[in-house]
């Protein structure tokens, strides 16, 4: 069974509003290419920042800008179609119990946690963030933290691109050192905690064939923790469509041969 779970009907430009993007038309649009590339399975999963109601966890200015449309009526309007609701929510440390608050308020299929800030510094986005506050290491280690923080947290059911980092800063300088000093200590101390959390299983990473279209980091992607330490750590598609292929190959290379379904936040395996 194949997947796509991390998709946005509305793009993250200016001047689009909901009403010309959250219509019948356009989810049949959708629908008709997943047909055409094999995916089964659509979810919706809108970035929380977008939402009047996100301003409830975080009053960061960025935040303050976007939030304009009403979550429940994004919600009423995803349930009276064939997709998964989800929701993209960033963690914000402090807020777990008003996240939890707010996403157990509504029926959703899964939750996508995301990491892209550290501290109030956008790592992938050029109009929050100052490459000139920090360096690429501070950057680097610090977000990796704060994706283990994300998975502790036990709030979320899928993890988004989790080496987002790799996009950071003014002319997108890298760490110079290993990536494994990130990757390693942020999988071994996530799965095994998030499991504890929450009553609910640890998230699953996502794998999006976005990366095709970036500079791609495999080695995040083939790090697992010792079997001795922690449970399986499943994965689920993301990215609507593009690099299908391509992803799944890379899926076939490290020996995945189950994706995560998801309906009403519970989780089932289905095979590739």
């Amino acid at each position: 069974m194949l997947t796509d779970y991390h998709l946005h009907l509305r793009p993250d430009e200016e001047e689009t509003p909901p009403e010309s993007y959250f219509t019948a038309e356009n989810v049949d649009r959708y629908l008709a290419a997943a047909g055409v590339a094999g995916i089964e399975e659509l979810g919706v999963s809108e970035h929380i920042h977008r939402f009047t109601q996100a301003l409830e966890l975080w009053r960061h200015p960025f935040w303050e800008e976007q939030a304009r449309d009403d979550l429940d009526a994004y919600c009423e309007f995803v349930r009276g179609t064939p997709l998964r609701l989800g929701i993209e929510c960033d963690f914000v440390p402090g807020a777990e119990d008003r996240t939890a608050n707010l996403l157990d308020a509504r029926d959703f299929d899964y939750v996508v946690g995301s990491v892209h800030f550290v501290g109030d510094l956008a790592v992938d986005h050029d109009g929050s963030t100052s490459g000139r506050r920090t360096t690429p290491i501070r950057c680097g280690a610090a977000y990796f933290e704060a994706l283990s923080e994300c998975a502790r947290s036990g709030l979320f059911d899928i993890l988004a691109h989790p080496d987002l980092v790799k996009v950071w800063g003014g002319g997108r300088p890298l760490p110079d050192r290993d990536p494994r000093h990130y990757y390693e200590p942020a999988v071994r101390r996530s799965p095994r905690a998030a499991s504890r959390s929450r009553s609910r299983p640890p998230a699953c990473a996502s794998r999006s064939a976005s990366s095709t279209r970036r500079r791609p980091s495999p080695r995040c992607a083939s790090r697992r923790a010792p079997r001795s330490r922690s449970p399986r750590t499943p994965i689920s598609r993301s990215r609507f469509g593009f690099g299908y292929d391509r992803a799944l190959a890379f899926l076939a290379e490290l020996g995945v041969e189950e994706l995560a379904v998801y309906e009403g936040r519970q989780r089932r395996m289905e095979r590739i």
